[in-house]
């Protein structure tokens, strides 16, 4: 436990941002693996739905941090390829 009153703070904020920005991770995750779901699945209709909501979750997190710049790019090159890829 912290003994400086500004430094149990710090500790405090740091582990609120923690728990934030595991929860936005944890949600592009989720939102990437349904999109490969939806892919897999063979659903074209599904995959470009959910490619939507991905590609928005992936300049989110880019936008917040909490990937950089350049992954999000790859990542959403990776799953417009896949899309693309996709059997009519």
């Amino acid at each position: 436990m912290a003994n400086i009153k500004s430094s149990a703070k710090r500790d405090q904020l740091a582990k609120a941002r923690y728990a934030k920005n595991k929860a936005e991770r944890s949600a592009l995750r989720t939102a990437v693996k349904k999109f490969d779901a939806a892919v897999a699945e063979g659903n074209k209709e599904a995959a470009v739905s959910t490619y939507k909501v991905a590609v928005k979750a992936v300049d989110k997190a880019a936008g917040k941090n909490l990937i950089h710049k350049n992954k999000a790019a790859h990542k959403k090159s990776q799953m417009t390829l896949k899309l693309n890829g996709m059997a009519e």
